[in-house]
């Protein structure tokens, strides 16, 4: 199995089988603490091999800066089946919409995905106050 790809976006979606992202991002800018966001989307593409077939359970978790959990883990359950020994990969999606995800303080938060308690794909997401200094050159200033 391989982490393809892993992304904290504006919105995710799974279109039969294609992953569907718009407006990928790694840092939110607040006016001041605690921010709430009104929605974004956690979009994950795994690539598993014929070795990998069954069921895999996976948990995405958010944690801050001190590396505490800041939100109630997510689980996700995917089956991963070869219909024909021809197929030499299969991929599968994992997407959670999320709304009004509140931070309580600025820093670096990670989503952690996780397989059998090992960390597959970290994805970082940086917290901080808006700098009206910055503000020409875009939200990762």
């Amino acid at each position: 199995m391989n982490i393809q790809l892993a992304t904290v976006c504006d919105f995710a979606a799974d279109y039969n089988g294609k992953l569907c992202i718009q407006g990928a991002f790694d840092t939110l800018c607040a006016q001041a603490f605690p921010v709430v966001h009104p929605q974004c989307s956690i979009a994950v593409r795994a690539v598993f091999l014929p070795d990998d077939a069954g069921k895999h359970e996976f948990v995405i978790r958010c944690v801050d800066p001190d590396g505490k959990e800041c939100l109630p883990p997510m689980p996700a359950a995917l089956e991963v089946t070869f219909p024909s020994s021809f197929i030499p990969f299969v991929s599968r999606n994992i997407v959670y919409t999320l709304q009004r995800l509140k931070f309580d303080r600025h820093g670096l938060h990670r989503w952690l995905v996780q397989h059998q308690g090992d960390t597959l794909a970290s994805i970082p997401l940086r917290v901080t106050l808006f700098d009206e200094r910055r503000s020409t050159t875009g939200p990762a200033g």
